[in-house]
């Protein structure tokens, strides 16, 4: 069995008794709000909630049983994104002190989903007033930094210990629009096109994700954000991709948890943890040697 370990009030990291070589990073699945947050907030906390992946955590609850270290943010997305770096935000979200380290806003970022978000469609404004120095680095040294360093350091001891790293980073996602970009698709598999992992782990998450009888797409519409970018060296042996699941494939029309589609879904992610965990970079692609 695995034994928790809680190394701040923000994120909980699990390590199994008998590790693999794979990482899983939850970031965007914490329901707790510290009461700074919602003291600054000027919407309701239902509002602050859309910006959560609701419940996706639920589909990680035996992957330590198969061999993965969990990381998981246990405070909401609102408090700080961890799938953004920390120069992600516009300059007209922040206070005028700190507009000109934020000079080159991308489209998420103008549309208020920056490393703090702050706006919200039908929302306008997230919070009562513009982020300042000391709201930002709170909530950077609070969730966002400890949270990169926890990833850090679990793929370091995975690479030192099997001579290579898997980060498989879950997200959870609406229905994809008609007219975009993998429209129909019930996963998403990113990769950066190529640049956060070798093919052999795409291949094979790919693989068990067609499993499922679910339409899958590749990088699209999510090529994978700054966790995947930032961890995922592959010529380091750090491998890592983003997953993408439609939540409609586990949650109800009121968003609560569908319980027998939460367990399918629960034991397709240990199977994949589980094969992931048996292979190795190479041509041979032979399942590692037990420990």
């Amino acid at each position: 069995m695995s034994r928790p370990s809680i190394p701040s009030t923000a994120i909980a990291v699990n390590r199994p008794a008998a590790r693999s070589p794979v990482v899983v990073s939850v970031p965007h699945a914490g329901r707790i709000y510290p009461p700074e947050i919602l003291a600054a907030a000027r919407v309701q906390r239902a509002d602050l909630e859309r910006l959560e992946d609701g419940w996706c955590d639920l589909i990680t609850a035996d992957a330590a049983d198969a061999g993965a270290t969990v990381v998981a943010a246990l405070w909401a997305r609102a408090v700080a994104d961890c799938n953004r770096g920390e120069g992600q935000m516009a300059p007209g979200e922040v206070a005028p002190a700190l507009r000109t380290q934020f000079s080159v806003p991308g489209r998420k970022e103008r549309a208020g989903l920056g490393v703090i978000p702050t706006r919200l469609t039908d929302c306008g404004p997230l919070w009562k007033r513009p982020i300042d120095r000391a709201g930002l680095h709170w909530r950077l040294e609070s969730l966002h930094r400890p949270y990169h360093a926890a990833l850090a350091e679990e793929l370091a001891a995975a690479r030192d210990r099997f001579g290579h790293a898997i980060l498989i980073d879950l997200h959870s996602m609406p229905s994809i629009p008609v007219g975009q970009p993998g429209h129909g698709a019930g996963i998403v598999v990113g990769d950066r096109f190529g640049g956060t992992s070798d093919d052999w782990l795409v291949d094979l998450v790919m693989e068990e994700s067609r499993a499922l009888g679910e339409p899958v797409s590749r990088n699209q519409p999510y090529a994978g954000g700054h966790i995947v970018r930032t961890h995922g060296r592959p010529r380091e042996a750090i491998h890592a991709v983003q997953i993408e699941i439609d939540r409609s494939l586990y949650l109800t029309a009121e968003k609560t948890p569908d319980e027998a589609r939460v367990m399918r879904l629960k034991r397709w992610f240990f199977a994949l943890v589980r094969r992931a965990a048996e292979r190795r970079p190479g041509e041979d692609m032979l399942p590692l040697a037990a420990e």
